[in-house]
């Protein structure tokens, strides 16, 4: 397997790759393993959590945490750990987690696969249902609610901020 990590971050002038580790459903976090170069548990939800929708990276981009660039890839399409897609960017959380005493940048970008049904819809993460977007900033929390970890956001911004993140945090 290739290093999913490198391949270009952008497929064209509008949309960038993004790489499923965490298929929507999963009651487990996923991520690749560079050096492995394999999809390795990251670590299991809390009992009755599960993915709301796909989760991944975007990849040649390095976030503050030294990982690349997290996405959460609104759709409906089942996929799986490696699928490539071919994503808009519609926003960005900005977030600040907060683990032994220091404080890091950990954005999550928010994208719309190419050809899928909610692309032409939906154009901006913000919006979403208010209830939707209470509802992800919940799951977030939940996801590491047993680590020693807290978050705080900073804000929903637009598909115009999501591309300067990335382009900032490209490789």
């Amino acid at each position: 397997m290739p290093n999913l990590t490198k391949l270009p971050t952008w497929a064209d002038k509008k949309l960038v790759h993004a790489v499923v580790e965490t298929p929507r459903g999963s009651p487990c976090k996923l991520e690749f393993d560079t050096k492995l170069r394999a999809f390795a548990l990251a670590k299991p939800l809390l009992v009755g959590l599960t993915y709301p929708y796909d989760w991944g990276f975007i990849p040649s981009t390095k976030a503050e945490d030294g990982d690349p660039l997290d996405v959460l890839m609104i759709h409906d399409a089942a996929t799986y750990p490696g699928l490539v897609l071919r994503c808009k960017p519609i926003g960005v959380l900005e977030v600040v987690q907060i683990a032994n005493g220091s404080e890091e940048r950990n954005d999550r970008i928010f994208a719309v696969p190419e050809r899928s049904p909610f692309e032409g819809e939906l154009q901006d993460v913000r919006r979403l249902p208010a209830r939707a977007i209470e509802e992800l900033e919940k799951f977030f929390e939940a996801t590491d609610a047993l680590e020693d970890k807290k978050l705080k956001f900073l804000g929903w911004r637009g598909p115009t901020r999501a591309v300067k993140t990335i382009k900032r945090l490209s490789l």
